[in-house]
């Protein structure tokens, strides 16, 4: 019988605060990733879990879309799409079921908060060992980014998971 679970790590100011953009929506989904994960395990594939997280984001009253359609303009002309996992109300979330996380992963996520309004964005790993990411990329920066030609700092605030296996 499985018995062990594993808890989410958060950091607060010295009040006791989380003032990260969205961080009570973040918080929220990141226990759900935590209950899908304890519940299911690793092992299934990505749309596996999917399915059970936008169980679980309806249960805690999210506002819940799953492969929601982005288009990609390049000079007022669509140039691709591109299929978001969960928009979870103003949070965009990219499942992974891997090994490990990885720079294109991330760089993925990335490109989905530029295409779009969200700002804040969760990358969330079903491995053997389940990790995250909070990535942020704000709208000033992306009205920037279409107005200059360098590519603007993109903000990532890494939360990778070091719990032991369960």
């Amino acid at each position: 019988m499985h018995t062990d679970t594993i808890d989410p790590f958060f950091v607060f100011n010295q009040k006791g605060e989380n003032k990260m953009l969205h961080a009570e929506s973040t918080d929220k989904i990141i226990n759900s990733f935590f209950k899908v994960y304890n519940t299911l395990g690793y092992g299934f594939l990505e749309k596996v879990y999917e399915n059970a997280l936008v169980i679980e984001l309806k249960r805690a009253e999210f506002n819940v879309l799953q492969q929601q359609n982005i288009k990609v303009f390049y000079e007022n002309h669509v140039v691709g799409d591109y299929f978001t996992d969960i928009i979870a109300d103003q949070v965009i979330l990219e499942i992974k079921a891997s090994e490990c996380l990885r720079d294109e992963n991330e760089a993925q996520l990335i490109n989905y908060l530029k295409a779009t309004d969200k700002e804040v964005g969760l990358l969330l790993n079903f491995g053997k060992t389940p990790e995250f990411k909070r990535v942020i990329f704000t709208n000033d920066r992306k009205e920037r980014f279409e107005l200059e030609s360098t590519n603007p700092c993109v903000s990532v605030e890494s939360v990778s998971s070091v719990f032991p296996s369960v």
